[in-house]
């Protein structure tokens, strides 16, 4: 917990006005651009799922400070990696806080883009197994599609890659059970979490006792109120963060809108560093349950019913979900999860378990996607229809 000198030389922050992603969209392109535009090292853009997308962008220094952060991580990349990484490289900041992170250390790093047909489901896994890749920075869900196309090309997950040592998570919530049934499908390889934006890169990672810390030595984070607006050092609200040592683009109460839950209790790992809970998009409007309520239930399905995907919306006060299920295990899983919803959320739900391939098709898990160059001269036996596009 901060001393009362540390908390008393931050009084008046709290007295500031927010800044919030709306700030960041008018101020489009270089409005919030606080260095000459000859230091800036790269320029990013949010995905823009929450709305249209915020720009962001780095110094030299400013991305030295965000690899420091992100190789802190408990998984500790080493010289003797090899890196997969399949996370976004266009735009967003995450595939290139991994490469340089990797890079940083000495490692080898393979940049399996995961917005790029060049990379489908079954050259990641090829790219797995023959380049003995250690750790494999991508979304929580790629580690159970990889597991799936793994099994369709004939490979078995838990035992086909022995150098795999590790999974480094971000960019979706990771609930334990999901944690679990990813560490289970590849044989123990345990799975850690990295939590940031385009904004501002990595806000927290995870120590060697399970828990996410913020990096609160490198921004000060205030948990927000959603009701009161009022500001604590701790608790549930919405994160706003206002950074310390960012060049190109310094942010003062910057409102993530992500809930919360932040705690400055002692943790046995001894990093003197407040733990936080990320509990999804504050303010989303969505009713019902959440992804991570129906995520923690799915999840807690058997292994052997291979219920790796799903999705789900509500009909007219009942909740529909969807299931991919072992034919021999379908209605199991259907009973199962139904009872599991009604019980645990106190919600009705109808559920049906579909055959393998409904939801993900085979044909993504083990087809090569056709990669064509631009091309103006061909021979006379080729399919020219497709010559001059990238697709």
């Amino acid at each position: 917990m901060p001393s009362d000198a540390e908390r008393t030389g931050l009084d008046g922050l709290a007295e500031l006005p927010l800044t919030h992603k709306s700030d960041l969209r008018e101020s489009h392109p270089f409005g919030m651009l606080a260095v000459d535009r000859e230091r800036l090292a790269s320029y990013h853009e949010s995905s823009g799922t929450a709305g249209e997308p915020t720009a962001s962008y780095f110094t030299e220094g400013d991305w030295s400070d965000v690899v420091s952060r992100f190789t802190r991580s408990t998984i500790g990349l080493r010289w003797s990696d090899t890196v997969m990484v399949r996370t976004p490289y266009a735009m967003l900041t995450t595939g290139h806080q991994a490469h340089s992170a990797a890079r940083s250390v000495g490692a080898t790093v393979v940049p399996a883009d995961n917005r790029s047909r060049v990379t489908p489901y079954p050259r990641v896994v090829r790219l797995l197994r023959e380049l003995d890749v250690t750790v494999a920075w991508c979304l929580p869900s790629e580690c159970l599609t990889w597991a799936a196309a793994a099994r369709a090309l004939g490979l078995r997950p838990e035992r086909d890659f022995p150098a795999l040592r590790g999974f480094l998570v971000a960019g979706e919530p990771l609930t334990h059970a999901r944690r679990q049934r990813i560490s289970e499908l590849w044989g123990g390889v345990p799975v850690f979490t990295d939590y940031g934006s385009t904004e501002t890169g990595s806000l927290a990672g995870e120590c060697a006792r399970g828990r996410l810390h913020l990096w609160a030595d490198r921004f000060v984070a205030e948990v927000v109120d959603t009701q009161s607006g009022a500001s604590r050092e701790e608790g549930r609200g919405r994160l706003v963060i206002t950074t310390l040592y960012r060049e190109a683009m310094p942010l003062v109460r910057y409102d993530l809108e992500d809930l919360v839950e932040v705690s400055w209790g002692a943790c046995d790992c001894d990093w003197q560093l407040p733990t936080v809970t990320v509990l999804g998009r504050a303010g989303s409007g969505q009713p019902g349950p959440s992804q991570a309520d129906l995520e923690t239930l799915v999840h807690r399905l058997p292994l052997e019913y291979e219920v790796l995907f799903w999705r789900a919306r509500p009909n007219n006060g009942v909740l529909n979900i969807e299931v991919e299920a072992a034919p021999a295990r379908a209605e199991a899983a259907a009973s199962q999860l139904a009872q599991s919803v009604k019980t645990e959320l106190r919600i009705p739900a109808e559920v049906r378990a579909l055959e393998p391939g409904a939801l993900m098709p085979k044909a993504a898990l083990v087809e090569e996607a056709e990669f064509v160059k631009p091309r103006n001269l061909f021979r006379e036996d080729e399919d020219w229809s497709k010559g001059v596009t990238y697709y």
